[in-house]
């Protein structure tokens, strides 16, 4: 029995684990590494592993640093099952076909504008995207155990990241001994608005666990909704517009819900346009509404008797291209939803180029952002971001809230594991490295290992 660490080793992005038992290999996501320079030649670079001779794919969550790789896989021969919760498995979709999109739109943009004879070949493309979902299999029910093949099953139990989220407990037996490993995936914090709280399984034997926040804690999520509600209002009273760089997961349902809150509490103008310019992101919403079960109780009932906890009386969704060129001429009074939430791509992009420039405007960065990405450089002070081959002024003002993150911190994370009992071994990963050195020194009493990345361990 061994596990390699094929993705988020010593690193926050890519996440990708592979087990290995009983002669089978079974893959623990297959994300794409985000942020930073040379990211196409990183996500392109070889797995660690033949792809071919994967068997199964377990998948934690949709997000793109989780399943971005993915199509990519399916493109180099694997011919597996993959097995998620189905919430994840139709945001997976999204997602997929998403990225595909722009992976060909950086291929025809590369020839449109690159040097003559240099090559630049997409990722993969919408057919590899729909080829891998075509591998989706059997649904996981949170709770309830699978067997893979005889003496390994999977059981997946809620983390509260994302709709759908889950961490993965297997328990492999071979030649006598039996071990039970415990993926993370990603964990939410405690007491969101949208989804119930994280519930790890009883026992384990190790646990593979994610440590974005392992060194500190998130400010109040109450007073992060006052943050948010005075920077709305501050941009409003000076006349200018807000844009919001968000995740189409989650985090744009939830500034949803916030934005109508504040809106039938007077905390904010309920006339105000709010646009939501992420065709992913409204989508995203739809799922969220079809899986209403996945939400909390009272949400559920919400949806189940007609109601929508999304809606707004001044949103509009701009799916259109069209339509989301024409929000660049509006100069005032205007809160603005795009992604990408780190600013690494999407229709975002546009609107800081015609929003940062304006002293009467906002940005507000509400989730996390990692070293290397346009929405990092912003928030730490650069005076000027290039955009499109042109040098763009940053007179806007930058709010920075991170009490809305998706992801446990430090204190939701110790929290999360001593509920489980056995733990002798921790593995640290999908972290920076300061982040993982430091929560490391808390944990007391167990073997706790922060692997390199392609790291073999025996278990």
């Amino acid at each position: 029995m061994k596990v390699t660490f094929h993705g988020a080793a010593q690193e926050v992005t890519g996440s990708c684990h592979l087990i290995e038992c009983q002669g089978r290999k079974i893959l623990i996501d297959c994300g794409m590494h985000q942020g930073g320079r040379g990211l196409h030649e990183d996500n392109s670079a070889p797995f660690g592993f033949a792809a071919s001779e994967i068997d199964l794919v377990l998948l934690t969550h949709a997000h793109l640093d989780h399943c971005g790789r993915l199509p990519l896989l399916v493109k180099r021969g694997f011919r597996g099952e993959i097995i998620s919760t189905a919430a994840t498995r139709d945001l997976a979709r999204l997602v997929m076909m998403d990225s595909a999109h722009l992976h060909e739109e950086a291929e025809r943009r590369h020839h449109r504008h690159g040097e003559r004879g240099d090559r630049f070949e997409a990722l993969y493309d919408t057919m590899d995207a729909l080829d891998a979902v075509d591998r989706f299999g059997r649904i996981a029910d949170y709770e309830t155990p699978i067997e893979l093949f005889p003496g390994i099953t999977a059981c997946f139990y809620n983390a509260g990241h994302i709709l759908g989220s889950a961490s993965i407990l297997l328990t492999l037996s071979e030649h006598g001994e039996e071990k039970r490993i415990l993926f993370s995936g990603d964990l939410g914090p405690v007491g969101r608005p949208l989804l119930t709280d994280a519930k790890p399984p009883p026992a384990a034997d190790i646990v593979v666990m994610e440590t974005t926040y392992g060194d500190r804690n998130h400010r109040s999520l109450a007073a992060s909704i006052e943050e948010f509600f005075d920077a709305v209002n501050d941009a409003d009273a000076r006349g200018g517009n807000v844009i919001i760089p968000t995740f189409a997961l989650e985090r744009t349902q939830e500034l949803l819900w916030y934005l109508r809150s504040g809106m039938n509490t007077g905390r904010l103008r309920k006339s105000m346009q709010v646009f939501l310019d992420s065709p992913m992101a409204i989508s995203a919403t739809r799922i969220f509404k079809r899986h209403e079960d996945a939400l909390r109780p009272e949400l559920c009932l919400t949806i189940k008797g007609g109601g929508d906890p999304f809606a707004l009386s001044q949103l509009h969704f701009t799916r259109e291209a069209q339509d989301s060129m024409a929000l660049n001429r509006i100069r005032s009074g205007a809160v603005i939803m795009a992604g990408s939430g780190m600013c690494t791509g999407g229709r975002v992009r546009h609107h800081l180029r015609h929003n940062l420039p304006h002293k009467d405007c906002s940005v507000i960065f509400v989730g996390y952002a990692a070293e290397g990405t346009l929405a990092r450089i912003i928030i730490d002070g650069a005076k000027q971001v290039k955009l499109f081959g042109d040098e763009i002024p940053v007179r806007a003002k930058i709010h920075t809230i991170n009490g809305f993150s998706a992801h446990a911190d430090a204190d939701d994370l110790r929290g999360w594991l001593r509920q489980i009992e056995g733990v002798g071994r921790v593995f640290l990963v999908h972290g920076e490295m300061r982040a993982m050195t430091a929560f490391a020194e808390t944990l007391d009493g167990m073997s706790v290992e922060i692997p390199e990345p392609h790291q073999v361990y025996s278990l």
